[in-house]
């Protein structure tokens, strides 16, 4: 690892983000940690909990990830359809408060924490780096047809997913020099063609999320080293939603992410030059 500022990216992907809990341990074991922490969606939830105690973070996400809210999220038992969803934010806001012990603002946090969310009004990206820390990350992760838009101010938002799923470019303009990034599995495997109607729509998706990363990680300024830690997944197939809604499944991406996430970082040791940004 260099000596310049180390930024934490973690990108979108729902209950796959499990595993970025893993990737998480297997960084903070090699004593990687962070000036920065940046993240959308999911990213943004787990993202916040690293941001507010980094030395009891572990805990209190596999205290979330295991917390009744989210087993109530991934069987469907929190369920509360609305004209425009179909969960409240509510567990969501649980869940989050308890992972956040108190801490209310991003000025109480440990870390420099920012998270991404769509502007509704404006179709526009929007950064939250100061103020209230609750409403800002349930905007982040407010994933349309699933929670409700989040209203601050005089706007709304939507998951910062849609228009910057994995930022690695907010981090390298924070001035980011050690960019570890904590994907969700995706983009380790390749698209294949839409096979139906809907997969019309996951494919679409999937391609402008994916370009938007592959061209921020080419514009990195030569000399930013990004390490893109794998989840250790075998196939596109195993990052399917419904493959992975078990507490079980949960556990296993997160122990599957950290032995990659671990040797991964091995070889990095014995390749000290890492990955080269604008390599891509």
């Amino acid at each position: 690892m260099g000596s310049g500022k180390v930024a934490f990216v973690l990108g979108g992907g729902g209950v796959l983000g499990a595993v970025q809990v893993g990737m998480l341990r297997a960084v903070l074991e090699r004593g990687i940690r962070p000036d920065l922490v940046v993240g959308t969606s999911i990213g943004a939830i787990n993202g916040a909990i690293i941001a507010a105690d980094l030395d009891h973070a572990l805990d209190r996400l596999e205290e979330a990830w295991s917390s009744k809210e989210a087993r109530q999220f991934t069987s469907g038992t929190g369920l509360r359809p609305g004209r425009t969803h179909v969960m409240s934010t509510d567990l969501l806001r649980r869940l989050l408060e308890r992972g956040l012990a108190g801490v209310e603002t991003f000025e109480e946090l440990d870390v420099e924490f920012r998270c991404c969310a769509a502007s509704v009004e404006r179709a526009a990206e929007h950064w939250f780096a100061a103020g209230p820390l609750v409403p800002a990350v349930l905007a982040s992760a407010a994933l349309p047809g699933v929670f409700p838009a989040v209203r601050i101010g005089d706007e709304h938002f939507v998951d910062g997913g849609i228009v910057n799923s994995i930022p690695v470019g907010e981090a390298a303009d924070a001035g980011a020099t050690d960019i570890y990034v904590m994907q969700v599995g995706r983009i380790e495997h390749p698209l294949t063609p839409p096979r139906n109607q809907l997969d019309n729509a996951r494919v679409a998706f999937e391609i402008s999320r994916r370009h938007r990363f592959a061209r921020d990680a080419a514009g990195l300024a030569a000399g930013t080293r990004m390490h893109v830690l794998p989840t250790g997944t075998a196939s596109a197939r195993s990052n399917r939603i419904s493959r992975n809604l078990s507490p079980a499944a949960v556990r296993r991406r997160m122990d599957t992410a950290y032995g990659a996430a671990t040797a991964y970082l091995d070889r990095e040791d014995a390749t000290p030059e890492g990955d080269i940004g604008g390599s891509g």
